[in-house]
């Protein structure tokens, strides 16, 4: 699950003879067809590059674009594209039967476009596994609800004015769409229905799904309404089936704030040169900004210039949010709270749109829409988040949750919450300092895996994938499909990233 900028963004992924009509080996190049056009199934996938404009990184592919009904109820009515993409086994003549299907995070993340980051996570997977990346529905190159949230972004006035202005912005982005989609059919469920489909069409019998974040909610999802097709599951950034999605950022945040602080009172140096406590210590800023924004001259984080702009209190809390997702920023955020408490806002106003120019492309808020208005929207317990004394307060989730008033959106199936049971192998991950998928929704899930191995990587934030030795156990969990069978002690050599003491770095 991410996060967009201030708390705007608070609120800021055919039967078995398909398959051996290719061949014994699995999917190869068409017969007859030109070299460049390859048979998967019964799909056609011409070459392509996955490209992550961000990262400038890019991977050789090789893509297709899939119809499916966007009312599973009406087969015959309107028909959407999802976009496809294959990266072959990099060992093909030892490829198995069984693909590796990557769920992308969010809700709003496109598996294609995050791809590049990602794969070399999965290098020693695809030595002997296809992976297959769907772009779900909504997102990326699959019909795409996308509404600009830019507007938002330089928008005044309390917490009122603000949710009415997310409320009116999806109804205009829901007026902009209706030609082409209808987002009541654009959730979970959904997406459950379309990766079956594809799996159909490639011809293969039981895949693996690997999902990331909120794509940990699509895979649960899809292995409890096709069980006889899942292999194995690696969950990483684990969300239960019964999670309100942005109703608990405010105490998960807290408690990875808490997490940091005791490991910098920890270190001497660092509990020398920071001694206040840092909830305090921001409770403190939001209180004084809040109470009075100020104007602040500070240089733009990409060209350099000296610009002018404006701090408040969700500037703050925005940062601190979207800083504890990782270590390597989580370690920038005492010292950036300490300037701010020196009434030096300028480093903290460079770091607010840099990280807010980092994340406020990626994810599609259409989509988003459609899935948390359907499926975690009515479950929000208002009068107990406004209970409880947090940093973000309530008008998180009251921001998160504001465009579904304006927003078409469907409805949850009947037992959607119900936790996944399961004896598929299932791998869970997670960070132990990650502020929104912390390590206990993992020990939740995992009640219901008999077969299932949770592991927690110290020091670390939200996504694992591609940590320290990881990659080799991910690769190990695939050929074996035994997750207690694994030697993770390689993971004790992650370590925590030591909070800077100053800009230039750690001073021990």
């Amino acid at each position: 699950m991410k996060t967009r900028k201030t708390l705007l963004s608070l609120a800021g992924t055919a039967a078995c003879l398909a398959l051996a009509a290719c061949g014994a080996d699995g999917p190869g190049t068409q017969a007859g067809a030109a070299r460049s056009t390859s048979q998967y199934g019964s799909l056609s996938f011409e070459p392509c590059t996955l490209a992550n404009s961000a990262a400038g990184q890019t991977v050789q592919a090789q893509c297709t674009t899939f119809e499916v009904p966007e009312d599973a109820s009406r087969p015959d009515g309107r028909r959407i594209g999802l976009k496809l993409a294959w990266l072959r086994a990099t060992e093909e003549g030892a490829a198995q039967d069984d693909p590796v299907f990557f769920l992308a995070g969010g809700p709003g993340q496109s598996a294609i476009e995050v791809w590049p980051q990602l794969d070399p996570a999965f290098a020693e997977v695809r030595k002997q596994r296809h992976v297959i990346l769907v772009d779900q529905r909504g997102t990326g190159g699959s019909n795409p609800l996308e509404c600009d949230r830019g507007p938002l972004a330089t928008l005044q006035g309390d917490e009122a004015a603000v949710t009415g202005a997310i409320a009116a912005l999806a109804r205009q982005c829901a007026d902009a769409v209706a030609g082409r989609a209808d987002p009541r059919f654009y959730t979970t469920t959904d997406a459950v229905a379309d990766l079956e489909a594809v799996r159909q069409a490639l011809g293969a019998e039981r895949i693996d799904l690997v999902g990331g974040s909120y794509g940990t909610r699509v895979a649960q999802q899809y292995a409890a309404r096709h069980p006889a097709h899942v292999r194995s599951i690696v969950l990483d950034g684990v969300a239960p089936n019964d999670l309100v999605v942005g109703g608990e950022f405010a105490t998960t945040f807290e408690d990875a704030l808490e997490l940091q602080a005791a490991q910098c009172r920890a270190l001497p140096a660092c509990a020398a040169r920071f001694p206040q406590d840092p909830r305090a210590q921001l409770k403190l800023l939001v209180e004084r900004l809040g109470q009075a924004p100020v104007e602040v001259e500070y240089r733009d984080p990409g060209s350099g210039e000296s610009l002018t702009g404006r701090v408040d209190a969700s500037t703050v809390t925005g940062l601190a949010f979207m800083f504890s997702y990782m270590p390597q920023t989580a370690a920038l955020l005492p010292l950036v709270l300490d300037e701010a408490a020196q009434g030096r806002y300028a480093p903290l106003k460079s770091l607010s749109e840099l990280m807010g120019r980092s994340t406020g492309s990626q994810m599609a808020s259409g989509m988003q829409w459609s899935v948390i208005c359907a499926e975690d929207a009515d479950r929000h317990d208002e009068a107990a988040a406004a209970a409880q004394d947090t940093l973000l307060g309530p008008q998180v989730a009251r921001m998160f949750f504001a465009a579904c008033e304006a927003w078409p959106h469907g409805a949850a199936p009947e037992g959607f919450t119900a936790p996944l049971r399961s004896d598929v192998p299932v791998l869970l991950l997670s960070g132990e300092l990650d502020p929104v998928t912390p390590p206990r929704y993992a020990e939740r899930v995992l009640q219901g895996l008999p077969n299932g191995r949770h592991l927690v990587v110290r020091g670390q934030g939200h996504g694992t994938l591609s940590l320290g030795c990881m990659p080799r156990l991910l690769g190990q969990f695939m050929e074996s499909a035994d997750a207690t069978s694994l030697d993770a002690q390689c993971l004790a050599d992650m370590s925590y990233v030591p909070p800077f003491t100053s800009f230039n770095g750690w001073e021990p």
